[in-house]
């Protein structure tokens, strides 16, 4: 078993700190600009440097306040005790199902204003964005956030402030999104129709998550059902409807 005793601050400098959070928050982005600039080459997509750039940009801002608000509204009670929170984004609280959203609107904005098809740029940012959550969840587990329900497993987690060791969902987490980065990765030379790719994405991410959320520490929400699995169920569904409305298409 493991003791998580690990400082969330890497480098203090008098008022100025760098937090493992921020930081992994910033190699998510580079690796999401590399990959998707690499794919969008692959698949000669009409896209400029340029506009490559402005695709990150676009879904790093729309991903950030989606996920934000989701954070501010499924923790309403804190935030309005503590308003300022809101800008501390170096402290977590960071929404996936609000970020997905966010990085959804900002990504059709984008490829209306370049005129190109909204799925040419999906199939692609997914791969990507996988991978960039496998690293957010292990930010998640440096600051013993989300942590999961009790367990006498070799492998698991005492955290600070917590009674007993915990399941380390975070690290489950991580895992399962670099195992959707890894299947997308091998099947996107494949010629899958448009679509396929962000579907699939949308629907693993689902069944996955809704089956890790079993592990966390969290109170029900409705019908005995967690926040997360409220927002991930629909996620499955819709992304298996639609894989196969894609898989039936002539």
């Amino acid at each position: 078993m493991f003791i998580n005793d690990i400082d969330p601050v890497l480098v203090s400098i008098g008022p100025f700190s760098i937090r493992y959070y921020g930081l992994i928050f910033v190699f998510g982005i580079l690796f999401s600009y590399f990959i998707f600039k690499y794919l969008a080459k692959r698949r000669k997509l009409p896209l400029s440097g340029k506009d490559i750039d402005d695709a990150i940009v676009y879904g790093v801002i729309g991903a950030v306040l989606g996920a934000r608000l989701g954070s501010v509204i499924s923790e309403f009670g804190y935030y309005a005790a503590n308003p300022l929170q809101i800008f501390a984004l170096w402290n977590g609280g960071m929404a996936f199902h609000g970020g997905l959203a966010g990085l959804i609107i900002a990504g059709y904005y984008y490829s209306k204003k370049k005129k190109i098809n909204f799925y040419a740029v999906a199939d692609l940012i997914v791969i990507p964005v996988a991978l960039a959550l496998a690293f957010g969840r292990i930010a998640n587990f440096i600051n013993g956030e989300f942590y999961g329900t009790p367990t006498s497993l070799p492998w698991g987690v005492k955290f600070s402030g917590l009674e007993g060791f915990r399941h380390p969902v975070q690290l489950y987490e991580s895992a399962k999104n670099l195992f959707i980065f890894a299947f997308l990765w091998a099947i996107k030379d494949k010629n899958p129709r448009e679509g396929t790719l962000f579907w699939l994405f949308i629907a693993s991410y689902g069944a996955l998550r809704f089956l890790l959320e079993f592990y966390k520490d969290l109170p029900p929400l409705i019908f005995s059902l967690t926040w997360g699995q409220v927002w991930s169920l629909p996620m499955f569904i819709i992304g298996a409807c639609m894989l196969y409305k894609l898989k039936t298409l002539r």
